[in-house]
C-alpha cells in the first residue's frame, strides 16, 4: 500500500510539473524572435551608416561601443557626453571619425580583471539585418578589442535569436 501511495504521488507531481512546464515550450514565436542571427554580423552605427562587426553576445547585459576621448558635461540640468568613434569600416576600409553628443539615459558599474569602472549609457541607432533599432550602449574604449560594438542581452530580447554556429547570416540593408 505504502509503494502504491508513493507511486501515486509521484505521478502527480509529474503530471504538475509537466503541466507547468508545457506553456514555456508551447508560447508562440514572436516576430522579433522569429530571425536568427549569428554570433558575429556585419551592422551599420546610425547616421553614419559605418559598417562594422558586431558580436552578438549573451553573457553581456548591457550593450557596449567602441567610444574615444569621453567627456561628460551638463546640458541645462541634465547629465551629456561628448565622445569620438574612430572606427574602420569594413566594407569600404576606410576610417570613419565622428564626434557625438548624447545624453546619458544612466551610469552603469562594470566589474572586471582589471577592476570595476563607471560607464556612461547613451542612446544609439544601429542597423543590423532589415531594421534600425535605437538601443542603449555604454561607452568604452574597445580599440584592444575584436568587435567594436558588442550587443549584450537588453537588446538581443527586441532583435532575435542567436546560432552561436553561424555568423554573417545577414547583409545590413537599411
Amino acid at each position: 500500500m505504502f509503494a502504491r501511495k508513493t507511486q501515486e504521488g509521484r505521478s502527480i507531481r509529474l503530471l504538475l510539473a509537466a503541466s507547468l512546464l508545457a506553456p514555456l515550450y508551447a508560447a508562440p514565436v514572436s516576430a522579433a524572435t522569429e530571425r536568427v542571427f549569428g554570433w558575429v554580423e556585419e551592422g551599420l552605427i546610425m547616421p553614419e551608416k559605418t559598417a562594422v562587426k558586431f558580436k552578438l553576445d549573451t553573457g553581456a547585459l548591457t550593450s557596449s561601443m567602441h567610444a574615444e576621448n569621453v567627456e561628460r558635461f551638463e546640458k541645462g540640468e541634465e547629465d551629456w557626453v561628448r565622445f569620438d568613434i574612430e572606427l574602420e569600416d569594413i566594407d569600404t576600409d576606410k576610417k570613419v571619425e565622428t564626434t557625438f553628443e548624447r545624453k546619458v539615459e544612466r551610469t552603469i558599474k562594470v566589474r572586471g580583471a582589471g577592476g570595476a569602472e563607471r560607464r556612461p549609457v547613451v542612446l544609439m541607432k544601429v542597423c543590423l539585418g532589415d531594421r534600425v533599432y535605437e538601443e542603449q550602449f555604454s561607452l568604452n574604449d574597445r580599440d584592444k578589442m575584436n568587435y567594436p560594438v558588442l550587443i549584450g542581452r537588453r537588446t538581443l530580447e527586441r532583435i532575435g535569436l542567436v546560432d552561436s554556429n553561424k555568423t554573417f547570416t545577414l547583409e545590413p540593408t537599411c
